[in-house]
């Protein structure tokens, strides 16, 4: 027979769970025997998850984190949360901080024996960047609520269906010539799995992890100039990349057709590199994989013969 561990036939509860984070997170759980509650405002675009799960093992549950009851009403008999909300438009504050130290009372309510809150590298009170500023509140209100709590500050985070690299993929697939935002702004990108990864192990482990914040990354840092220079060699296509200056940066990520919005624009400038206070994935037994090991099979959809192109032929 086999065994899990310590997460077997516990309940989670994941908010924000059907998100690209909180899918990958699902499957590191339920490979680990755990029960799942996905709680999100639209749980149905968790469903697709349903065949990766035995009969009973996940639970789908409407939720909406600017109201406190509909938090609470969630938690009700788990044994472990993770907050996995992030956005860049709406009310960051209701949904970073306020909803997050809900959660954690929440949590700590219903006696669970672990909570993980997911912040960002460069969450900082003092940040002109909503994202940032309202993600460190967000920490200080989990940290009251649950002292315990293990909070992880990841880097950009990568995947075969992310909203990043193939953000630039489709853009260099579709432009010969195109401007780099903060060419020279280094990103060191984490793949989802080995974030998920992560962030499950601090769950089982409450007593090693709990109470500590954890910069997470990949291990290497890339500068955007370099990033998008990769993405077009893996696609096989010579691209005329052009590094934008800041000052004209900041006025087109205020433009309503920009690819990021000011806020976005704030942060990469800022860079997502780890400050090196903080333990990272070794520290959570995770040994990170590089962007390159994935990019040149993610990026065959986009070459100019899809799947069956050359990838060295130019386009």
């Amino acid at each position: 027979m086999a065994t899990y561990g310590p997460l077997e036939n516990k309940l989670v509860v994941l908010i924000g769970g059907s998100g690209f984070v909180g899918s990958h997170v699902v499957e590191e759980l339920l490979a680990r025997g755990a029960r799942l509650r996905i709680a999100s405002r639209h749980p149905e675009k968790a469903h697709r998850l349903r065949p990766l799960a035995n009969l009973g093992q996940i639970q789908f549950a409407r939720c909406d984190v600017r109201k406190r009851r509909s938090l609470e009403a969630v938690m009700q008999g788990a044994d472990a949360a993770v907050y996995l909300v992030g956005s860049f438009s709406g009310d960051l504050e209701a949904l970073h901080a306020e909803g997050a130290g809900h959660a954690a009372e929440a949590a700590a309510a219903n006696g669970m024996q672990s909570f993980v809150y997911v912040s960002a590298i460069g969450a900082d009170p003092e940040s002109a960047s909503s994202y940032a500023s309202t993600k460190a509140r967000g920490e200080e209100l989990v940290r009251q609520a649950f002292p315990t709590a293990t909070v992880l500050r990841p880097s950009v985070m990568f995947g075969e269906e992310d909203k990043f690299v193939n953000l630039f993929a489709g853009l260099i697939a579709g432009l010969p010539v195109l401007p780099v935002f903060g060419p020279e702004a280094k990103l060191q990108p984490v793949w989802v799995d080995d974030a998920a990864e992560a962030l499950v192990n601090a769950l089982a482990d409450p007593g090693q992890h709990g109470g500590k914040t954890y910069e997470i990354a990949g291990p290497e840092p890339i500068a955007m100039l370099d990033l998008h220079r990769r993405i077009a060699a893996a696609q096989g296509r010579e691209r005329h990349l052009v590094p934008m200056p800041d000052a004209l940066s900041a006025v087109f990520a205020k433009l309503p057709l920009s690819p990021m919005n000011a806020d976005q624009w704030t942060m990469l400038k800022a860079g997502s590199v780890p400050s090196g206070e903080h333990p990272g994935l070794k520290e959570l037994g995770v040994a990170p994989k590089p962007l390159d090991l994935f990019l040149g099979r993610w990026m065959s959809r986009y070459r100019k013969h899809g799947r069956f192109g050359d990838k060295r032929s130019p386009a």
